[in-house]
């Protein structure tokens, strides 16, 4: 196609949604180009510009080169891509503010502009995924689906019971080899030494974090026993190696463990 950004847009958004159909593809690929306005528009529509880019759509699926070089992408980024989804999802629902969460999107989400995602929501798949997870089944891959319901769900009720623990906000800095690849903050009082809150603990740049060794000796500094809200086990107090934490998901929620709620 002679328009390089877009090109790059088109095969990321194929990279993002796939598997989809060629339906789906084609209608948002005449909207993204006819709204970048670049090589076409919708009061001016460029016909030969749209032909190419409808032909590569199709090679996607009708052409064996192309698509086993985007199943092979796929394949190599989907356990990045899951790692990032539930990091930024535990980051967005448990950072100062409140949270938004669209309906549907309690699974990964590969919907595209609208009005690809205005789809209907499979509710009912939702509802019994959910009642599974509430009866104590836990997802052993985190590329399972349900773990971002696991994460949604635990956090919003996390912050619905326990507001105590959601009253601040403090930077919590790991140690040693990879401390770079995580991003972790407690919600506890702001001041030194006051009551620790809810801790969120989650990856970042896991392509850079596996190709290093992993987490190896990084490890973070627990004030009190905490527990996992996604995993049910307990850390801590004191250092606290990272690989432990996080062995079976790539983020963590952890809440004080006292009284009650030991």
């Amino acid at each position: 196609m002679p328009d390089g950004p877009f090109e790059n847009l088109l095969w990321q958004a194929v990279i993002g949604a796939w598997p989809a159909s060629r339906e789906r593809l084609q209608a948002y690929a005449e909207k993204a180009a006819r709204e970048a306005a670049n090589s076409t528009t919708w009061t001016d529509p460029d016909e030969k510009f749209e032909a190419r880019v409808r032909a590569a759509l199709d090679a996607a699926f009708d052409d064996a080169r192309v698509t086993t070089a985007i199943e092979d992408f796929v394949a190599r980024t989907d356990a990045f891509a899951a790692s990032n989804s539930l990091s930024l999802k535990l980051l967005q629902l448990t950072m100062p503010g409140v949270p938004d969460v669209y309906q549907g999107t309690e699974f990964r989400d590969r919907s595209l502009a609208d009005p690809d995602n205005r789809r209907a929501v499979d509710f009912k798949r939702r509802e019994t995924a959910l009642a599974a997870l509430d009866a104590g089944t836990v997802p052993g891959n985190f590329r399972d689906e349900a773990t971002k319901l696991l994460v949604t769900s635990r956090a919003l009720r996390l912050r619905r019971d326990r507001p105590d623990l959601f009253q601040g906000y403090r930077p919590v800095l790991a140690s040693h080899a990879a401390a770079d690849h995580l991003v972790a903050f407690d919600r506890g009082a702001d001041s030194a030494g006051g009551a620790p809150g809810a801790l969120t603990l989650a990856t970042r740049l896991p392509v850079g974090l596996e190709r290093a060794g992993g987490w190896r000796d990084t490890a973070v500094e627990l004030p009190t026993a905490m527990r996992d809200e996604l995993t049910g086990r307990t850390h801590g107090p004191g250092p606290v190696p990272v690989a432990g934490i996080l062995e079976q998901y790539p983020v963590a929620l952890l809440a004080p463990v006292n009284g009650d709620n030991a």
